[in-house]
């Protein structure tokens, strides 16, 4: 065979190239996936499987830090199973923890893709706003009523997009939300009516979706970032203009509010929403009182009670990402999911103003995940698909620190090295 294409390039050279492009496709169309969640197993899980089989067949090499994520999450999955073993009706749950497990290695998958080409963080990200981008619209259009079957992305008169549940649709948004942030503040001038704009259309759906959760989630990951760039620098006008567009950005947005709040029905309904606890909320029944009994229950139960099953004997879900792991995932997935989030948080943050070409996409899901773990004491999210890529982009930022670390400090060892 000859080495050379019939334009004279290097056949080897050209395949490569090649597998690098379909690479680059496959990610982008995976992540973008992620906004279509209305069943499960989602068009994302089926498209995932089948990525995730080829690259480890074809050579998904696995560093350190992948390794430590890959075995916390194994003990969390392992905990599902074994809670599973107390039940006496299995129900659906198997798929469940095929799902869970599934999402688990995910993560693992997006920080051994990062590893290795840290270039893929600018991929990830804009697949991730084409995706938001596109839902947003969908969400935006169907409670406006837009045009005809456009209620189909709405769920209990509030915007969802192509999500089962507006709870899910809000918080999706919001990483590609401060990414849009990050770059009017600090892009240059010439782009900034660009950013803005798609800024608008990602924060419109945000607010339609009339999620307390998804607000807070927002609100939190926008103070972060905006404290973040202030400590980061040391240039006073970088930090006036920091200050300056952020004041626009919450006058722009709040004056979107208040033209949303001139439409019928809309003030009404966003009273409703705004209020701290809502009648699900407290009471005896009510969502926090569930807290106590779930957590009196866990005490009582190191194996859980088996997935899914504390909505069946209580007659709602846990609506706690700490008492999910509990109640489904037992004392092993809870430990196992509390070092997860410690080695994440401690992790990320001790690289987190280093200046490094992935430092504005790992500050940007930094913020964003603390605001989920915020979220997570008052909603479930374990299986939220964007959740586990969160935690793939911190992971992927920690393993591509260390890989530059250890090659600094090899370079460092070759100067200092006598010459022969």
């Amino acid at each position: 065979m000859s080495a050379v294409t019939a334009n004279g390039l290097p056949r080897a050279a050209v395949e490569a190239k090649a597998v690098s492009l379909l690479a680059s496709a496959g990610i982008a169309v995976g992540v973008f996936l992620q906004g279509f969640v209305i069943n499960e197993p989602a068009p994302y899980e089926l498209f995932m499987v089948g990525l995730i089989a080829v690259w480890a067949l074809f050579g998904m090499r696995l560093s350190r830090h992948a390794a430590i994520l890959l075995t916390l999450l194994v003990a969390y999955n392992i905990g599902g199973v074994l809670s599973m073993g107390t039940m006496s009706d299995l129900h659906d749950t198997p798929l469940y923890i095929g799902v869970t497990l599934f999402l688990s290695l995910s993560a693992v998958f997006f920080v051994a893709i990062l590893e290795a080409d840290p270039a893929r963080y600018t991929l990830i990200f804009r697949a991730w706003l084409a995706s938001a981008l596109i839902v947003a619209t969908l969400g935006i259009a169907g409670y406006f009523g837009l045009f005809p079957g456009a209620e189909a992305f709405t769920r209990y008169g509030r915007a969802s997009g192509t999500f089962a549940d507006p709870n899910v649709f809000g918080p999706f948004l919001a990483l590609p939300g401060v990414y849009m942030l990050y770059r009017v503040l600090t892009a240059p001038a010439r782009r900034m009516p660009l950013y803005g704009a798609l800024l608008t259309v990602i924060t419109g759906g945000i607010f339609l979706s009339f999620s307390r959760g998804a607000w807070g989630l927002y609100l939190v990951a926008f103070v972060l970032l905006v404290g973040a760039l202030f400590l980061q620098s040391t240039s006073g006008l970088f930090r006036l203009r920091v200050a300056l567009m952020s004041a626009l950005a919450v006058a722009f947005i709040l004056g979107g509010i208040v033209v949303a709040l001139q439409i019928p029905g809309t003030a009404e309904f966003l009273a409703e929403r705004a209020r701290l606890v809502q009648s699900y909320d407290g009471g005896e029944s009510g969502r926090f009182a569930r807290f106590g009994d779930g957590f009196l229950m866990a005490m009582e139960n190191p194996l859980g009670i088996g997935p899914l099953n504390f909505g069946r004997l209580l007659g709602e879900d846990t609506h706690n990402i700490w008492l999910k792991a509990l109640m489904d995932y037992g004392w092993l997935g809870f430990a196992a999911f509390v070092a997860l989030v410690a080695w994440t948080l401690a992790g990320g943050f001790r690289i987190l103003f280093r200046d490094r070409p992935w430092q504005p996409y790992l500050l940007c899901a930094y913020v964003v995940f603390i605001g989920h773990l915020m979220l997570g004491t008052v909603i479930d999210m374990d299986h939220w698909r964007h959740f586990y890529v969160l935690v793939g982009l911190i992971w992927g930022a920690m393993a591509l620190e260390a890989r530059h670390q250890n090659a600094a400090r090899a370079a460092a060892g070759r100067r200092a090295a006598p010459a022969r």
